[in-house]
């Protein structure tokens, strides 16, 4: 069975094993780009769009779990879902991976014997997929919430971390006291988050990875891996003939984009 692959691995050694192993267990398979670090997988992917994702969990930057997140989120609604392969060094995140979001896993030294039972349940997969005529998004998307949902980022239990009352943005020689109730959304911007409430917008030197365990996850919702958005503050949720959702604020102009992988929360009671 003819498919193409993208191998993500930081170290070149180990990427050109496995994809020598590949070569072996599965000759048809082309491996179209190799990525040292998560977001040159997450360029990669998206301009390639290869059938297979072969992920390293542990990557400089982004790691596996969030490369994955962010091409899910950015995948054209036009392509077919990508089969994802996590690759790991360590078994217990294998499996936590495996558990939750991927097709299967791959552990570090490649073993030819469990490459090749890999290789037999992704032909298997693509095989169904084709016959179906391409797969659908919805099974991936509910498996990539379930992760979302969990702990297998590898992050701290929300329910474990003090709740934030107050953030402390630095402006000049100033250090603005912004209440988190006034906070209509967050947006990730590099190394920083942006903090908007109604007629203000901070700074703050943290990443939304570390911000969101300290959040109430009831009150403030992901609606994309870079926005957070306050529920209270979303006035109504648009849909386009295409399925997409745009949020409409209270207390600002901006209309937010939601990603497909949230896009359930938005439903009529």
């Amino acid at each position: 069975m003819d498919a193409t692959a993208l191998i993500a691995e930081d170290e070149p050694l180990l990427a050109a094993e496995l994809e020598q192993a590949l070569k072996v267990a599965w000759p048809e398979l082309r491996v179209v780009a190799r990525a040292e670090h998560g977001a040159a997988a997450v360029e990669l992917a998206l301009r390639t769009r290869p059938d297979v994702l072969f992920l390293d969990i542990r990557m400089p930057g982004l790691s596996g779990f969030e490369a994955a997140q962010a091409i899910a989120e950015d995948w054209p609604d036009d392509a077919g879902a990508p089969l994802i392969v996590f690759v790991t060094a360590y078994d217990q995140h294998a499996l936590q991976a495996f558990e939750h979001a991927a097709v299967d896993y791959v552990l570090k030294p490649v073993d030819a014997a469990r490459l090749a039972r890999t290789v037999a349940r992704l032909k298997t997969l693509l095989g169904e997929r084709r016959g179906a005529n391409g797969p659908s998004w919805e099974a991936a998307l509910a498996r990539w919430r379930e992760l979302l949902a969990s702990d297998a980022l590898g992050g701290v239990q929300r329910a474990a971390t003090p709740r934030l009352d107050v953030i402390q943005a630095a402006s000049g020689n100033a250090i603005h006291l912004v209440p988190v109730r006034e906070v209509v959304y967050f947006e990730a911007a590099d190394k920083y988050v942006r903090v908007l409430t109604a007629d203000a917008e901070h700074l703050i030197r943290l990443s939304l990875r570390e911000l969101l365990p300290q959040l109430d996850p009831q009150r403030f919702w992901q609606i994309h891996r870079g926005t957070v958005v306050r529920s209270d503050a979303i006035a109504r949720a648009e849909r386009d003939e295409a399925g997409k959702v745009t949020l409409v604020l209270r207390g600002r102009p901006e209309r937010l984009v939601v990603s497909r992988l949230h896009a359930h929360r938005f439903k009529p009671m």
